[in-house]
């Protein structure tokens, strides 16, 4: 069953989501069609490889996922097709990839398919339906585009370690308003080595204990556990923790360890 995802930053109230749709499916009628989302800000990069980054392992092989993220035409960007993981990709070449992989990709190509000047404006239409169709079908990475082996390369903000002091920042906040933090379960686990920990952030709130869930704290009460992503996020059961708590992108977290 031949599969193509959908992440863009088109939202939900315009013409453009069904502009894409309506134009995959006039090439494969019988594709499964999945949005991730459409609901990322506007040319938000970081925050659409951040999503994608955490879901597309969920997919079967030889899914293609199409990002429609800062894909206006311009003739300094390449559109990039690359297999990772034994899945496909079909993006813009504006930094995304290399936020999205911790690896090499197996294979990569700078696609050269025409496009098609009445869809200049909007080349997701044109140029990525094309790229991911062909994919789907089976078809080779080879015969959309020229083999390349570098991409923009973009840099996350990394949480740093000083003595016993990790100190991170606000990455991401979700539909339910968890505020999810840059340090990962694995770095968190290397420096914690077993010792007490106290999570400071905003308004001098402070958490203390590792959650396995959201209910095991009363409703109202806040939190801190290690979601689905595998990043230390800040919650509230029940709640508002990004509102409630002050939260928001880019803020500090401090964690102490004892």
């Amino acid at each position: 069953m031949a599969i193509i995802t959908l992440t863009t930053d088109l939202g939900d109230k315009d013409i453009y989501q069904a502009a894409l749709k309506g134009s995959i499916l006039k090439l494969m009628p019988t594709v499964t069609i999945i949005d991730i989302t459409h609901s990322v800000a506007v040319f938000n990069v970081q925050q659409a490889a951040f999503i994608l980054k955490n879901s597309f392992h969920y997919f079967p092989d030889d899914t293609v996922h199409l990002i429609g993220i800062d894909t206006v035409f311009s003739e300094h960007t390449r559109y990039l097709a690359v297999r990772y993981q034994n899945q496909y990709f079909v993006g813009a070449d504006n930094g995304i990839f290399s936020l999205m992989f911790n690896k090499d990709a197996q294979e990569m190509v700078e696609i050269n398919i025409m496009q098609d000047l009445k869809f200049l404006h909007f080349p997701l239409a044109d140029i990525f339906v094309k790229a991911a169709c062909h994919l789907a079908e089976g078809g080779a990475l080879t015969d959309i585009g020229i083999p390349v082996t570098e991409f923009e390369k973009k840099m996350n903000l990394q949480p740093v370690v000083e003595k016993n002091v990790i100190k991170g920042s606000v990455i991401y906040i979700d539909s339910f308003q968890n505020v999810i933090t840059n340090v990962t379960k694995e770095f968190f686990n290397k420096v914690q080595n077993g010792r007490r920990f106290i999570l400071y952030f905003k308004r001098n709130e402070t958490i203390t204990t590792l959650s396995w869930h959201y209910n095991e704290v009363p409703e109202g009460e806040k939190l801190c556990m290690f979601g689905i992503s595998d990043h230390l996020e800040i919650a509230i059961n029940k709640g508002n923790a990004s509102g409630l708590l002050g939260l928001n992108l880019g803020d500090s977290v401090i964690i102490d360890f004892q």
